[in-house]
């Protein structure tokens, strides 16, 4: 019942709160931009990080990553995307024990084109805040942290939440 509770609060808290910033605006190093329409997306899973970022995300699929996903397929084919949204995260006002999405932090996209990002394993990678690219030092570490901890499930972290 818990794991219902915060599936069902995060995916009402998707769209209010994570504004659509598909300005063209590409990500230093790799060019990626917010897609249009991502909003709209698939949840693959919800996730929750309680050290520094202390954030609720949510991590939405195109149609081709949801495929993927759900036929067990990696790599993942070229034109998958995955967003994360993340939120810094609060506590309920009417569930104490219960935390919910406080100010939007960030949109992370990573798109999947094997030619174009064959030197980061076919990934390419995009952070922004308030719709706009973070800088060139932050987007280096994207796939190091990929490489060092996902490199066997294609460098994505999340798996599917059934």
């Amino acid at each position: 019942m818990k794991k219902r509770f915060v599936f069902v609060l995060l995916a009402a808290y998707v769209a209010p709160c994570a504004q659509g910033y598909a300005d063209g605006e590409g990500s230093p190093i790799f060019g990626v931009t917010i897609p249009e329409g991502y909003r709209q997306w698939e949840l693959i899973a919800p996730s929750q990080e309680e050290g520094s970022f202390n954030e609720l995300r949510g991590i939405l699929g195109n149609a081709t990553s949801v495929k993927a996903y759900r036929n067990g397929t990696l790599p993942f084919p070229d034109g998958a995307m995955l967003a994360k949204l993340a939120w810094k995260r609060v506590p309920s006002p009417e569930f104490g024990s219960a935390s919910v999405p406080g100010h939007a932090t960030t949109v992370q996209i990573m798109i999947k084109d094997s030619k174009k990002y064959a030197s980061t394993g076919g990934w390419g990678f995009g952070r922004f805040l308030d719709g706009k690219p973070v800088d060139e030092a932050q987007h280096e570490t994207c796939f190091g942290c990929h490489q060092a901890n996902v490199n066997q499930h294609d460098y994505v972290f999340t798996r599917f939440a059934p």
